[in-house]
């Protein structure tokens, strides 16, 4: 079972995100994509999550937003106990995704991230500094990196950036993956050459997104590598 998450906007989620999780199904057998739609949004099929979405400034990530999608997934889990479950985050529904699994440790045996802003306030510096309103307040948001100690030691992430992403460059995704790395945790940190923000349709994506949900459970290890 794989479970998406977009990323930050304006409430509408386009038509490409519930794309993007038909392909993940026709890519991966007998798997299952949810394309789940975070507090406050709809889509262009009438579809509407309850709640308040936030804005795009990083303040989207809170203990009551997040504690949604995990009830979500753990519903969804619990209709399907056998099945292997993957949440896959892009960009602010990555950092979401990051916290989660640090917060509810176990709920998902994988996690693939893209575009990840997992370093919440250093990258909301970095993007109040690029003149992007909503940036500079203080947020109840949290912050991915802090969360990395919850982190249950079998869970399996992968990393995914963008060489060329401007949004949330690489730095902020490194930082996350070398803290899993030091616990031990089986972590698999890729930037793509050539490539922007938005990775949600990207082959690579698909890839980790396979291989994850074919590999056997991991057993943590006592000193894990981050290679470029």
């Amino acid at each position: 079972m794989v479970v998406l998450l977009h990323g930050d906007g304006d409430g509408a989620v386009p038509a490409t995100f519930t794309g993007a999780a038909h392909r993940l199904a026709d890519a991966i057998p007998h798997a299952r994509a949810i394309a789940l739609l975070r507090p406050g949004y709809h889509d262009d099929a009438g579809n509407h999550s309850p709640g308040s979405r936030g804005g795009t400034g990083g303040d989207s990530y809170t203990a009551d937003r997040i504690a949604a999608v995990a009830d979500t997934i753990r519903r969804w889990r619990d209709r399907y106990p056998q099945a292997r479950t993957i949440l896959v985050g892009q960009s602010g529904g990555a950092a979401m995704a990051a916290a989660l699994v640090g917060l509810r440790p176990g709920l998902v045996d994988g996690v693939v991230l893209a575009g990840c802003p997992c370093m919440l306030p250093e990258w909301r510096k970095f993007r109040a500094k690029q003149g992007h309103g909503g940036f500079a307040t203080p947020v109840d948001s949290f912050d991915p990196l802090m969360t990395v100690g919850g982190v249950a030691p079998v869970t399996r992430v992968a990393l995914l950036v963008g060489a060329n992403d401007s949004e949330t460059p690489q730095r902020f995704s490194r930082a996350y993956a070398e803290a899993l790395a030091l616990r031990g945790i089986a972590t698999d940190y890729r930037v793509l050459p050539g490539r922007g923000h938005d990775l949600l349709d990207d082959p690579d994506l698909i890839d980790a997104v396979r291989r994850m949900s074919a590999d056997p459970a991991p057993v943590p290890v006592r000193n894990a590598m981050v290679t470029p």
